[in-house]
């Protein structure tokens, strides 16, 4: 079975195209192998050269550039499962054969036998239990067991469908009190390191959730050695007015042992109530409610994931550039992401800090686990420490249930703290302790919870100026600075704005549904000489307002956010033609308004935006875009600054 690429986003979406000896070509032109009429597709864009099960991608000069995993890249060699990035579309590369036709496909490809009446089937009503009863009967052994058969099966069917843990704790101690000699009875869930994390306990006198006395002795015997016992309790584990008592315990385990099953029962003799039989229904019962556990735990995994991809689904993880600055992120997110060093990215907002926390996310060995991404500014300082660390079941009004926080989500995957400046100290200082100790506890708690996480924090604030002022630990801070990087703002590379403008400008289009429009010269040099303050994020806001207010084939000038339009130059093109005119007419106007204003207050740009009635941030803004000072005539008195 031959290497393949199967598209799974954009226009190639659907298309698989099995990868023979040699080179494959992809592109908008249609003597490529694989064809696109996709705009931001280059003629010849890359070309795929494999050699047995060896498959490079090398990038043909593209103008948008080739992707692999969402970083730029000239050559590199794929492994099966990488995401390449072409144009508007997401192709994957699958090479391991064992994936080529999975075991539902071969099923449904073999003829359907026809069923006749030779199959029996089990219909579960009512009867089911009789009929059920009277087959154990008749079978070889011993009929006085019976009814254990019976119970585990009737354990079996009813926990199958349960997909919350709680259900299953109550449901499945109801039917152990059903079976067992028992007066007491707990479900214990254990750490990794073996503690009880949790336990949900039931007295068959008192009712569901009394305390239950457990011989925490007896259960770390049981998860050392992965076997159930049955052992006599001492009084300090029974009522005063009970004699003598026993408890029976046995793991819940496939691999590893991830609970136990705890009943505790008082009695008169010295041989109590449970017997050799006892323990080996009750260690059955132990591996039904394992295997449960285990489809809880992946269902709850797959359905968070679900959750997490959903409410991602518009968002594009792709960096474009090819500036110096760019390429040097690109070569620290290869170097970086490999290892699980902490990282700190800085940098002004909007300038892509959480698409390298991504980036570094997709080519890590983490990769197949969750990203978790969090705004420590978003969310209220009371609720924060419950949405990073959890909590337990009545830690604080309204904590009906057990909740996993961020933290505990991310584990054996990335959490990604944006504004980690804003975290308040006490948070500051338990983030701290995560990262020394790599454990934590859920707000509430009692018990420390193994974790294994790698963390990337960002910022737009400068950390070393908020540990002088007291706002910032000065030990987290270094414990977070272990590999940094500053994120250069748009100014800084201002040669990626065309690349940027026109990937935003497809973007848009397949957002708002219209055709690919194209950028005018007068654009072009808008962009190019402003200054970007809120950099590829306002970049890219503005491209969407040009496509949805554009009317023409072609994005204008006039198109664009006043403050840009008012930062570049009209071209020689278009200052000849009406509406070039227009917006000559439009700056020049503004010009001489804000020049006789300065001059009627003697330069005084503060009594000058309140004589216009604006903000003297934007009469600043207004003056370097329309550059005033060299229309301003010589002999003028300076600008000066009237505040006392």
């Amino acid at each position: 079975m031959n290497p393949r690429l199967l598209g799974v986003a954009g226009p190639l979406q659907g298309t698989l195209c099995a990868l023979p000896e040699g080179e494959i070509s992809i592109g908008r032109d249609a003597t490529n192998h694989l064809c696109s009429a996709d705009a931001s597709l280059s003629r010849r864009h890359c070309v795929l050269i494999r050699q047995g099960w060896k498959c490079t991608v090398r990038d043909a000069g593209s103008r948008n550039g080739t992707r692999v995993n969402g970083v730029p890249v000239e050559e590199q060699l794929l492994t099966h499962g990488d995401q390449l990035s072409v144009g508007s579309s997401e192709l994957m590369f699958l090479s391991e054969a064992e994936q080529a036709v999975s075991w539902t496909d071969r099923v449904l490809a073999e003829d359907t036998a026809q069923l006749d009446n030779s199959v029996i089937f089990l219909r579960r009503d009512r009867e089911t239990s009789r009929r059920l009863e009277k087959i154990f009967a008749q079978l070889p052994g011993a009929p006085e067991h019976t009814h254990y058969l019976q119970s585990l099966l009737k354990i079996a069917t009813a926990i199958g469908g349960i997909r919350d843990r709680e259900s299953l704790q109550w449901q499945l101690l109801g039917f152990l009190f059903d079976v067992f000699p028992a007066q007491r009875g707990a479900i214990l869930y254990f750490d990794k390191a073996g503690g009880v994390e949790s336990a949900a306990t039931w007295d068959r006198v008192l009712g569901p959730e009394h305390p239950v006395p457990i011989d925490e002795s007896l259960v770390r015997r049981v998860f050392a050695g992965k076997a159930g016992l049955i052992a006599p309790l001492s009084q300090q584990f029974l009522r005063v007015e009970e004699r003598a008592g026993s408890a029976l315990c046995v793991p819940m385990t496939i691999e590893e042992v991830s609970g136990a099953i705890y009943l505790l029962a008082a009695h008169d003799d010295s041989d109590g109530p449970f017997d050799e039989t006892h323990l080996q229904v009750l260690s059955a019962v132990g591996s039904i409610a394992a295997l449960a556990l285990q489809n809880l735990h992946h269902w709850e995994r797959l359905s968070n994931e679900n959750r997490v991809l959903r409410a991602e689904v518009s968002l594009e993880y792709n960096m474009v550039g090819a500036s110096a600055r760019m390429k040097e992120v690109f070569e620290f997110v290869r170097r970086v992401a490999p290892t699980d060093a902490t990282v700190l990215i800085e940098g002004e907002s909007g300038t892509g800090k959480e698409l390298v926390a991504r980036a570094i996310h997709r080519n890590s060995a983490r990769a197949e686990n969750s990203f978790v991404a969090i705004n420590c500014a978003a969310i209220a300082e009371n609720l924060l420490e419950s949405e990073l660390f959890g909590h337990e079941k009545g830690a604080f009004t309204g904590a009906a249930t057990q909740k996993k926080g961020r933290i505990e989500m991310a584990e054996g995957g990335t959490l990604f703290l944006d504004e980690v400046s804003e975290l308040a100290p006490e948070l500051q200082a338990k983030l701290l302790r995560v990262l020394q100790e790599r454990e934590f506890e859920r707000v509430g708690g009692t018990r420390s919870i193994p974790l294994d996480i790698r963390l990337i924090a960002a910022t737009n604030k400068e950390l070393t100026t908020a540990i002088t002022s007291g706002e910032f630990r000065k030990d987290l801070y270094y414990r977070l600075n272990v590999v940094a990087l500053t994120m250069p703002a748009l100014r800084e590379r201002a040669e990626d704005i065309p690349q940027l403008a026109e990937h935003f400008l497809a973007k848009a289009s397949r957002k708002c549904k219209t055709t690919i429009k194209g950028l005018s010269e007068g654009v072009k040099a808008c962009l190019m000489k402003y200054d970007w303050p809120g950099n590829v994020r306002e970049l890219e806001n503005a491209i969407e307002r040009a496509v949805v207010l554009g009317a023409g084939d072609t994005i204008l000038p006039e198109d664009l956010p006043e403050s840009v339009l008012e930062a570049g130059p009209l071209s020689s093109d278009e200052a000849t033609d009406e509406t070039g005119n227009y917006l000559r007419s439009v700056k020049e106007n503004k010009r001489q308004t804000i020049v006789q204003a300065l001059q009627q207050t003697s330069g005084s740009y503060l009594e000058a935006a309140k004589l216009l009635g604006i903000h003297p941030n934007s009469l600043l803004r207004l003056m370097r875009n329309l550059d005033v000072r060299a229309s301003m005539k010589a002999g003028q008195p300076p600008l000066r600054d009237t505040k006392k």
